[in-house]
């Protein structure tokens, strides 16, 4: 029988670029062989693409995708192969389905997506609008407003108001909060750019931070004495969530250096909950998965309150697969092995593909 040829793409323009290569240097690991050949493609910082080749480790040599000895690469028209920029066919280039393990903008946030759409192709993962509202923390936000979901206060800040009127900007978020705050950048993940404030002096310094990674800045309450609560939620029509897992962060914050740098933040699998309440969370979790329409996975990440309330933060429609993320670890602790995760994820793709493939495209 034929293998399955997987096009594993990396790396990418976004600030989370790094934890892009580390996630595919682990799939890549892990990945079934015997029915599975892997094509690896990364994209440099700069947005180009290189051929790495069938089953060629070099482009995940370092924690960048540096182009040293590789060819640059684009589609080609067919959508199924890759090719050099001159247009010259690239042996081993061919592939099924697309894998496309990028954080990020222009990555997770439906930029790839439609791409890949365009050419027709299968891939792992939410779908162009699905991705996009996920990564778009204001967008999310508002559907969970319109779906029912719990979530914290919050306020959607223009980058262009900030800049043109910071004063009343800031006296007007003092008006509606009182601190601490988070700020956050509204199209990005991985905790960057993100600061918790506690006065004006942090608050400007953390709406500054922001606006360097977005033209749209989210203020919202923070929910002090909160237990920070994750679920991962697997499939495509009928998804299933895993158990519920907690962080508990080494920082005030579960920020981008307890995440990936320090290791200092503990994650605690099954998080310690009476049955109930991690029914409820798992139910929020596929209810929120539904709610943007995603498909293929998703990590889905709360806050309990000291009341045993519970707040959806947000959806992640492509999370992170290093040693020491969450999703693949909900996973484990349920019974599915890293590789048979990755499996699962790939053909959830190529189900998903042949379920869109009789769709109506043009008028008859």
């Amino acid at each position: 029988m034929s293998r399955t040829r997987v096009l594993l793409l990396f790396g990418g323009r976004s600030a989370e670029h790094e934890v892009s290569v580390v996630s595919a240097r682990s799939v890549y690991a892990a990945i079934d062989r015997e029915r599975y050949d892997v094509v690896l493609a990364g994209i440099d910082q700069q947005g180009r693409w290189y051929f790495g080749g069938k089953n060629n480790e070099s482009l995940l040599s370092t924690t960048t995708v540096v182009p040293d000895k590789q060819v640059p690469a684009r589609l080609s028209t067919a959508g199924t192969s890759l090719v050099s920029e001159d247009g010259d066919d690239l042996p081993d280039s061919e592939f099924d389905v697309v894998f496309p393990l990028l954080h990020g903008p222009y990555g997770e946030d439906g930029t790839v997506q439609g791409l890949l759409e365009l050419a027709g192709l299968a891939y792992v993962g939410a779908g162009v609008a699905a991705s996009a509202v996920g990564m778009d923390k204001a967008l999310a936000r508002a559907i969970f407003a319109a779906s029912g979901l719990p979530q914290t206060q919050y306020s959607v800040i223009a980058r262009s108001d900030w800049r043109r009127a910071q004063v009343p900007v800031l006296e007007r978020l003092e008006g509606e909060y009182d601190y601490p705050l988070f700020v956050k950048p509204a199209n990005l993940g991985s905790s960057v750019g993100i600061s918790k404030v506690h006065d004006r002096q942090e608050l400007q310094a953390g709406l500054e931070l922001a606006s360097q990674y977005d033209t749209k800045l989210i203020v919202e309450r923070s929910v002090e004495n909160a237990r920070e609560l994750e679920c991962a939620v697997l499939g495509n029509e009928y998804p299933k969530a895993s158990g519920v897992g907690e962080i508990i962060p080494g920082a005030e914050f579960y920020d981008y250096t307890t995440k990936y740098i320090d290791d200092q933040s503990e994650l605690v699998i099954p998080a310690e909950l009476e049955k109930s309440e991690s029914e409820a969370i798992q139910e929020l979790a596929i209810r929120t998965f539904k709610a943007i329409d995603c498909s293929g996975l998703a990590r889905v990440d709360f806050f309990m309150r000291p009341d045993g309330s519970v707040l959806v933060n947000e959806i992640n429609t492509m999370p992170g697969f290093t040693p020491i993320s969450m999703y693949p670890k909900l996973w484990a602790a349920a019974g599915v092995a890293y590789g048979d995760l990755v499996d699962r994820l790939i053909q959830f793709g190529l189900e998903r593909h042949l379920d869109r493939k009789d769709l109506q495209s043009t008028l008859s």
